[in-house]
């Protein structure tokens, strides 16, 4: 049975369109280059033969350190960043008497944010800078399957990309969902990897409290397919 659900953040609990804008007008790029994969960007720039020669802050486009060098602002999360579905569906979740977390490679003063920012709704905040270990490596998930008090399997982590979410996580034996927003879930939908890796795909975060249910339950859907199949 799954008892924790724990959450990526960025396009998963946070819509990344305004700090995106915000890094890119301080790093002086077209704001459309830091929503999309970052090879696909910098493959861009060269071809246009604008990165060479350019500045050394943007072979790191969205990078932290080329961020804080920029001044942008770093981890700052508000009401306004959260998707719509987020206090709904982690409520329901809570309601089903499943854990609630988030983890993600963040910095501490992320993580305070949204401590704060979700205090009603989720019990464990984990960052990367905090535990020394950041996705996409396994033991990042380790560490946080070693944190709850359930075994791995009974844990299920969301989030929107396949490298850097569900592949890691399902190596340290965490049961996974890929949730279909942000460029990078939106681009990776059909690859096989994506079809293949996750217990779950769905549309939004309110599908999870009734396949988590159902699979609890016993019914057909370990490896569910959402409805955003089509």
């Amino acid at each position: 049975m799954m008892r924790a659900v724990v959450l990526d953040v960025g396009e998963c609990l946070v819509d990344e369109t305004r700090r995106c804008a915000a890094w890119a007008d301080r790093l002086g790029v077209p704001a459309h280059l830091l929503g999309r994969p970052r090879r696909r960007a910098r493959r861009r720039w060269r071809v246009r033969g604008r990165l060479r020669g350019g500045p050394p802050r943007l072979r790191r486009l969205g990078g932290r350190a080329a961020r804080a060098e920029a001044g942008a602002p770093q981890d700052t999360y508000t009401e306004a960043d959260l998707y719509a579905d987020v206090r709904p569906a982690l409520a329901a979740l809570r309601a089903d008497g499943l854990m609630v977390g988030v983890a993600d490679n963040l910095t501490a003063h992320g993580a305070d944010m949204l401590r704060g920012l979700l205090a009603e709704e989720i019990e464990l905040v984990a960052a990367s800078e905090e535990w020394g270990a950041a996705k996409p490596d396994p033991a990042f998930f380790r560490r946080l399957a070693g944190s709850l008090p359930f075994a791995p399997g009974e844990i299920l982590y969301v989030g929107d990309r396949w490298p850097y979410d569900i592949r890691p996580a399902a190596e340290a034996g965490l049961r996974t969902a890929l949730v279909r927003r942000g460029p990078w879930a939106v681009l990776d939908w059909e690859s096989e990897e994506a079809r293949t890796l996750p217990d779950f795909r769905i549309g939004g975060l309110l599908e999870l409290s009734g396949l988590i249910l159902n699979a609890n339950a016993g019914g057909a859907g370990t490896s569910a397919q959402s409805s955003t199949e089509g």
